[in-house]
Parts: C-alpha cells; structure tokens; sequence
C-alpha cells in the first residue's frame, strides 16, 4: 500500500483531517495535501521502496545511520514515499542537502512531502491517545511539511 499513486489516500487522508478540526489548521493542511495532489504521478519504472521510514524503523549510532528495520511495507512502485525521512529527521538546512544528493525532481519532491504529510495526518488522530511518542512525531511530520512549503512561497 506504498509506493502507490499518492490519490489513493486522498479520501483517508481528508477523514484524518476533519478529525483533527480544532486541533491543527485544517485549511493550512487541506491546501497542502491539495497541492501535493496536483504534483505528476509518477511515470517510471516502479523501483523498490521501503515505505515505512519513519524515525522509530531508522537506527542511529553517532549521528549516523546504521540500519534500517521493519520490512513490512517493502514493495515497488513510486520513490517518492521513501522520501518522507527529508520531514521526519532532517532540518530544513539538511533537508536541501538531502534532495540535492539524491537529485530529486521537483514532482517527486512534492509527492514525497504529500506522504509525509498524509502518513502524519492519518497517524495523528489514531494514535494520540495510544502512543504519543508516535503522535508527536506525526505532529513534527505535519509542521515541517508546512514550514517547507511556506519556504516555497
């Protein structure tokens, strides 16, 4: 269920922002996952991805990555889900670091902060109560996706 095309989670991904009404801007987060909507499906070969490299699945060890666990959402299909470590980990100045190293284009970047977006969105309201570690990072997700597109304007 990564790796597809990013309009897949588009009703899921609405339910989980109506739920967070109150919580969070919900106009700020709508008109970022519209835009990230509006980002060209990816069209090339479907590459193997990880899809779920979220902070709790990356191991660290000084400052550097020394594995990466929790294969169950391995499959192929877009790269751009395998990018959402760029608003989980990285700060914005690591950020660009980042994506000029793996020579992203442009609708791949955005797709990429729509997963981020849509994975910290969904995982807000199921998991604020039952693991709040988890919901903060989904909060973190949600602000640095905004953040980067206020960057852009």
């Amino acid at each position: 269920f990564r790796g597809v095309p990013l309009s897949t989670r588009d009703a899921e991904t609405r339910a989980a922002i109506a739920s967070l009404d109150g919580m969070l801007d919900t106009g700020a987060v709508t008109a970022a996952w519209d835009a990230a909507l509006q980002a060209p499906a990816w069209h090339g070969t479907p590459v193997w991805v990880h899809g779920d490299l979220l902070p709790g699945n990356l191991l660290v060890d000084r400052g550097r990555l020394s594995a990466v666990i929790d294969f169950g959402c391995l499959g192929v299909g877009d790269p751009a889900c395998d990018l959402i470590p760029a608003w989980t980990l990285l700060s914005p100045q690591s950020r660009n670091v980042f994506r000029a190293a793996l020579a992203v284009d442009d609708a791949t970047w955005a797709r990429g902060r729509g997963w981020a977006l849509s994975i910290g969105l969904i995982a807000l309201p199921y998991y604020q109560t039952t693991n709040p570690v988890f919901a903060a990072t989904a909060r973190h997700m949600i602000a640095e996706v905004l953040a980067d597109l206020e960057t852009m304007q």
